[in-house]
């Protein structure tokens, strides 16, 4: 048996031959890695890691502040937050979120407080439709 020798090409002609005009290489793997985190916040995107974006009310949720006067100390505010937090990391959609003696009906996947109740105490015979979660914060 004969030993055959093997010519291998140089890096350069085989870009040139596979790479004309010096095109952006094929994408590599790493290029298209997405990390674990990322397609977490994608799918769900009230889960703890994720950016929290700030909790806004709707017109009527505001009408009823207003009407009932309530307002909302920093630290029931923070609260409130994190309860809607706690929600989205259960894979609730719409909560009741009950901070001190108020009561609040939140979508949580816009981060939308819809209704604002006050005296939770009081409210006997009330009943809380159209939600599938509720969270004492």
């Amino acid at each position: 048996m004969s030993a055959v020798a093997v010519q291998y090409k140089p890096i350069e002609q085989i870009k040139r031959e596979y790479l004309p005009n010096n095109s952006r290489p094929v994408s590599t793997l790493s290029d298209q890695v997405t990390s674990f985190s990322d397609i977490l916040r994608n799918k769900f995107p009230n889960y703890a890691g994720a950016q929290s974006t700030e909790l806004t009310f709707s017109k009527h949720a505001a009408k009823r502040l207003g009407e009932r006067e309530i307002s909302l100390s920093d630290e029931q505010n923070e609260r409130l937050s994190a309860g809607v937090q706690k929600a989205g990391m259960k894979g609730i959609n719409d909560s009741l979120v009950i901070v001190d003696s108020l009561a609040f009906i939140v979508n949580v996947p816009s981060q939308t407080v819809i209704t604002a109740m006050d005296s939770i105490d009081t409210m006997d015979g009330n009943v809380f439709t159209n939600i599938d979660g509720a969270v004492i914060a």
